[in-house]
């Protein structure tokens, strides 16, 4: 089971530890396909698109599923109330944590300042 989404789906922890493992700077939104979600992914998409990141992996987890305990257990995400949780990553560090709907300014703001190039 996978979101509706045209970004890269992680669908085990296993798919989460060799993604984190191969890509530098990785952005990851664990949710549903709900309001809160569908925003953060449509964003993920159009900069995926855009190419102005081709230095950063856009993915997405499916919150409902038990191997996303990699990310929902996350110490980053423990006070963590509202979905989606996204998690920015960078050399297999997580360094920025963000929890509910964020809009393109919010996101761009932690790309810029924690995975730059």
């Amino acid at each position: 089971m996978t979101l509706q989404t045209n970004l890269q789906h992680l669908v085990t922890a296993t798919d989460y530890q060799k993604s984190i493992e191969e890509n530098e700077n990785v952005m990851i939104c664990c949710g549903r396909m709900g309001p809160m979600c569908v925003p953060v992914y449509a964003i993920m998409e159009d900069l995926e698109k855009s190419g102005k990141f081709d230095h950063i992996s856009f993915q997405d987890m499916l919150f409902d599923i038990p191997e996303a305990h990699v990310i929902r257990n996350m110490p980053e995400c423990a006070g963590f109330m509202g979905l989606p949780f996204t998690v920015y990553i960078k050399n297999g560090t997580v360094v920025n944590a963000t929890s509910s709907i964020q809009n393109l300014d919010q996101i761009m703001t932690i790309l810029e300042k924690d995975l730059s190039k």
